[in-house]
């Protein structure tokens, strides 16, 4: 089971110049591909007068998702070398936009994966990276005099408590990672009077 994956912590930039062709790139953390797609138009809107604007993202903890685009260069120049080097980096939840500013000079095929590549590879470089957890959340109603039980097994498992409420009928909704998750539940469900709140 996947429950953890690497992503970076927020916008990171790089910089590659070859034969007067200058290259500048930005390592964004992204959630979902609408979001990618924003910041894609955010910097072809911004990048407005370069020559290509290429890139590449990856998303989901299984780093399932993913696409890339070489804008015009030839094809798989730009975009693939940019994916493979958030492949080798082993991050997700990532877009990579790489900005060309054409020096006159082409650069040929090889030159011009080498350009993208490292260029993506520095902005990564320049990351923050962090490492974050696939949390599943579970939401329980249970009887007063049984707190006590659950707050031990709260202590135990160490959940985090996203929103509790005590009253005769008490409600708590707790969050915990994925793989653990199966075991946590059971645990609660075997306390009197514990039962899962509807759509939990």
């Amino acid at each position: 089971m996947i429950d953890k994956y690497q992503t970076i912590k927020e916008l990171s930039e790089g910089y590659y110049s070859e034969k007067r062709s200058r290259f500048l790139s930005f390592a964004i953390p992204v959630r979902s591909v609408e979001e990618a797609k924003e910041y894609i138009q955010k910097y072809r809107k911004k990048y407005y007068d370069a020559n290509h604007v290429c890139w590449a993202y990856m998303l989901g903890a299984g780093r399932s998702t993913f696409r890339s685009n070489d804008d015009g260069e030839p094809s798989s120049t730009a975009g693939k070398p940019i994916l493979g080097q958030i492949h080798s980096n082993g991050l997700t939840d990532i877009l990579v936009v790489v900005v060309r500013y054409f020096g006159g000079i082409p650069l040929g095929t090889s030159g011009l994966i080498v350009a993208y590549r490292t260029a993506a590879a520095n902005a990564i470089a320049d990351a923050l990276i962090e490492e974050r957890t696939v949390n599943e959340e579970i939401t329980i109603v249970f009887e007063y005099p049984f707190l006590n039980s659950i707050m031990r097994i709260i202590k135990e498992e160490q959940p985090e408590i996203v929103s509790q409420k005590f009253e005769m009928i008490c409600e708590m909704t707790l969050c915990i990672r994925k793989s653990l998750f199966g075991q946590f539940k059971n645990r609660l469900l075997k306390v009197e009077t514990v039962r899962l709140k509807k759509d939990s």
